[in-house]
């Protein structure tokens, strides 16, 4: 089964403020009818990046079984983590990069890892916004969630 999952992460407000983070999953069960699930979560003291790592795994611990998996991001820091192999290198050297300085989120990073390992999963760089319907209503949620200091719910994920 092939799950395609779009994904957004919003900070807002001050640096000390609020943010939230999005996520959609697109499937198609085995009499060809698509679904669609989306999760959000709101109020989350974080970083862009630490927003867009939680939007990847919330859709991946959320497949129960091995699919094929493509996962839509406008964070080139996560699909190039992937595409470009950086996280192989900073597994190879200890979760150190660059000049033998720390990778920051690690403990998000593990659990990433840990999510995508029982499913095929390839990465795809959604350059904003622009045509993807998908990666908009993503990036509503997290920001609607994150605006509002409550959660949006279809589904939540805690």
């Amino acid at each position: 089964m092939l799950v395609e999952i779009y994904t957004d992460g919003a900070a807002r407000g001050n640096p000390e403020g609020p943010g939230g983070y999005g996520t959609v999953l697109h499937y198609t069960d085995g009499k060809g009818e698509l679904h669609v699930r989306e999760y959000s979560q709101g109020y989350v003291k974080t970083t862009n990046n630490r927003m867009e790592l939680m939007a990847v795994i919330v859709g991946l611990e959320a497949l129960k079984k091995p699919c094929q998996v493509r996962v839509y991001s406008d964070s080139k820091y996560v699909t190039d983590a992937f595409n470009q192999h950086w996280i192989d290198g900073w597994l190879a050297k200890g979760w150190k990069r660059g000049k033998n300085q720390p990778v920051l989120n690690v403990d998000l990073w593990k659990r990433l890892l840990a999510a995508k390992e029982m499913h095929d999963v390839t990465f795809h760089w959604v350059k904003g916004h622009a045509g993807h319907a998908e990666n908009e209503r993503c990036d509503q949620l997290a920001t609607s969630a994150a605006d509002g200091e409550d959660l949006i719910e279809d589904i939540v994920i805690k």
